[in-house]
């Protein structure tokens, strides 16, 4: 009885301890990108999951309202639930479904508001830089702007792009210009393909409750096994939702690629493709407020390779914070997952 008295009020404690939170993947919209995604729903004919949950968000309402809103509703339930800072991001699928002259340039405008938003509240958010990997090109000199002139912390892309991944060597370039500038890429979710997306329709099942993690856990797995990590060792990407389920798959998958039969298409790579994981990716909690798959996670990838988020507004901010505050780790865990991690990762001043 004692015992589990002691537990309940070192939860409480835990509650009303002060940390610096800084959520990592909290999204944002500007109106001009919410103008042309209105004008690529218009225009589709067919099916697309994206556009699916694009036309619900344009549609208005709550969730509508805070994507747009940056210095006023948000500031107040960030000052409510305890939050130091939000990382920014513009939300998915951010300008990869534009062509890549509105998609450059929209990318532009939005990292330049994002960089004024942090000129003026630099102690509450920070923020990642959306480009168009549709002009890879053009996406190395935003990626350098950005990062460069504007001080933002990494750069968000959407995973795929048209049908492809960033795995796909076209795509290089832009890996080896975030990773030269020693900055995070985040590999933010985004629905299926549509050709990946079919079977998945029936009870929409393609879209987080499990589509997402499939689609996002795929780019991530593509990745490694490209062998762009031994081309680019100073890569580091980040996924959300705990990894895109990953990190519980990683025995089998070193144990398959280990037996396969020798494909002449597929690299041979310098390490297992668990190596790779623990050693250029970072996760984060967004939308997965689970003790146990926190546990299991830190377990296998340790408290250094997590950090928090909430997923905001898509997710609920109490909710991620009472997760955090009462996960039965330690206080110097809780300190790296909330903000220590998020400070190195992304250059954020401690």
């Amino acid at each position: 009885m004692n015992a589990e008295r002691g537990k309940v009020v070192d939860q409480a404690q835990a509650t009303k301890k002060s940390y610096r939170r800084i959520a990592t993947e909290e999204a944002f919209a500007i109106p001009e990108q919410m103008d042309a995604m209105r004008g690529v729903v218009a225009k589709a004919t067919e099916y697309d999951p994206d556009l699916f949950l694009w036309n619900r968000t344009l549609g208005g309402g709550t969730l509508y309202e805070r994507l747009l809103d940056l210095e006023s509703e948000r500031l107040r339930i960030m000052d409510q639930d305890g939050v130091a800072m939000h990382l920014l991001s513009l939300t998915s699928t951010g300008v990869q479904m534009l062509d890549a002259d509105k998609g450059t340039a929209l990318a532009t405008l939005a990292n330049d508001r994002l960089a004024e938003v942090i000129r003026r509240h630099p102690d509450r958010f920070a923020g990642m830089a959306t480009v168009a990997p549709q002009d890879p090109a053009r996406a190395v000199k935003e990626v350098d702007r950005a990062i460069n002139r504007l001080k933002l912390n990494g750069v968000i892309i959407n995973s795929h792009t048209n049908g492809e991944y960033l795995s796909e060597r076209n795509y290089w370039p832009i890996l080896e210009a975030v990773a030269a500038l020693k900055v995070p890429l985040y590999i933010h979710p985004r629905a299926p393909m549509p050709a990946m997306a079919a079977p998945y329709r029936t009870n929409h099942l393609e879209h987080a409750i499990w589509g997402y993690q499939a689609e996002t856990g795929l780019h991530g797995l593509q990745l490694i096994t490209s062998g762009v990590f031994d081309h680019i060792p100073d890569l580091k990407i980040v996924l959300g939702h705990m990894g895109e389920a990953i990190p519980y798959w990683l025995y089998r998958i070193d144990d398959r690629f280990r037996r396969s039969i020798p494909r002449g298409d597929r690299p041979a790579l310098k390490q297992r493709p668990s190596d790779y994981f623990k050693q250029n990716f970072m996760i984060t909690t967004s939308g997965m407020n689970w003790h146990p798959v926190l546990q299991f996670c830190m377990s296998v990838l340790s408290a250094d390779n997590i950090m928090w988020a909430i997923d905001y507004p898509y997710q609920d901010s109490p909710e991620a914070v009472e997760f955090m505050n009462t996960a039965p780790i330690s206080d110097e865990d809780k300190e790296k997952l909330f903000h220590r991690n998020a400070e190195r990762v992304f250059g954020i001043k401690a």
